[in-house]
């Protein structure tokens, strides 16, 4: 039998054979990373599409033993456009939280680092259910974003919460029925850990997500009023009674039988606790977030008399995208960050 495993760490993936009648293991890609794998009909060979979190995606041929038969793609020409732009060397961390539980991230320091030097930090997320973004893979789209705000002086973080993926059951299924409430508690504690290392400016922490990390982006900031300087909050669900019931009612069941739930979750309800800097954004036509989720945060925003920046784009879907669509919005968004954090 041949699977793919966490066994190593929850940020690798590596793939197995086992003798299912002797329970006798090996290894058939040992380089650390993410290793994905398709068999030949007889099992003889396989393709591997590996990555590391610094090493762009490499294609190869091997044998049933691990043995290299050919290359297919080694990608030498984007490894050399990451250096000539002058890429940061991705790392990882953990630390834990106060009730002890581990959680692990990734961090981009500054072009030029300087340890004596005080740096904002501007974290992003995701944070959904299975989800995972600290992983020991090539991830391009943001990741470039990222590299440019290095470059321009910022610590740029990424940590995954509870309820993520590559962590176990218990890890995974641990928000069930309060979707955000612990996500944003570790998000928060994890603010507070980046925040207290000797190289990172405390009162300049922001932090970015998309849909269910608008979602998360907008709860730590509310919630984590103190913590928090800024936040992007795009195409985010602020309430689970509008997002659609197949995914929604598999977590939080429904809101007459989990009333709570839904309530104490809801960045709607928690708006009048803005402090810092928020930028909402979301396309008109967004046919899986439906726009009634911005619409209704503005409503709780001006009811509770809290300023904010907003950016709405008339019939763009939940990608935002199409035309000059993108980069008018990532424009828009590293404006904000330099002039909010």
């Amino acid at each position: 039998m041949y699977y793919q495993s966490t066994e190593i760490s929850p940020l690798q993936r590596n793939v197995y054979e086992i003798n299912i009648e002797t329970g006798e293991k090996k290894i058939l890609t040992p380089r650390l990373g993410t290793n994905d794998v398709q068999f030949s009909p007889s099992f003889d060979y396989f393709v591997n599409t590996y990555s590391n979190i610094n090493t762009p995606t490499e294609i190869g041929v091997y044998d049933r033993a691990g043995k290299e038969v050919r290359i297919i793609e080694q990608n030498k020409e984007l490894a050399q456009k990451a250096m000539d732009y002058g890429f940061e060397k991705v790392e990882f961390f953990k630390f834990k939280t106060s009730d002890n539980t581990e959680l692990n991230g990734y961090m981009i320091k500054p072009a030029n680092f300087d340890p004596t030097k005080k740096y904002p930090v501007f974290m992003n997320l995701y944070g959904g259910p299975g989800s995972q973004q600290v992983l020991d893979k090539w991830s391009s789209g943001d990741r470039y974003w990222y590299q440019m705000m290095a470059d321009k002086g910022y610590i740029i973080a990424c940590v995954d919460n509870r309820g993520t993926g590559g962590r176990g059951e218990a890890f995974k299924k641990c928000t069930y029925l309060e979707l955000g409430k612990l996500e944003t508690a570790d998000q928060i504690e994890a603010a507070k850990y980046l925040g207290n290392l000797p190289f990172a400016d405390k009162n300049r922490i922001g932090i970015f997500g998309w849909s269910y990390g608008g979602f998360m982006s907008s709860s730590c900031l509310f919630k984590g009023n103190d913590v928090f300087k800024a936040a992007i909050s795009v195409a985010p669900v602020t309430s689970w009674r509008w997002y659609d019931n197949i995914y929604t009612e598999r977590y939080m069941q429904t809101e007459k039988t989990n009333p709570n739930g839904y309530k104490d979750n809801s960045p709607v309800n928690f708006a009048d606790k803005l402090k810092g800097n928020l930028l909402l954004v979301h396309g008109m036509g967004d046919d899986n977030v439906h726009f009634q989720n911005a619409a209704e945060l503005v409503n709780a925003l001006v009811k509770a008399n809290k300023q904010f920046d907003t950016y709405y784009y008339p019939n763009r879907n939940h990608g935002i995208y199409g035309g000059n669509t993108r980069l008018h919005l990532y424009t828009k968004m590293t404006n904000f960050l330099l002039e909010k954090l």
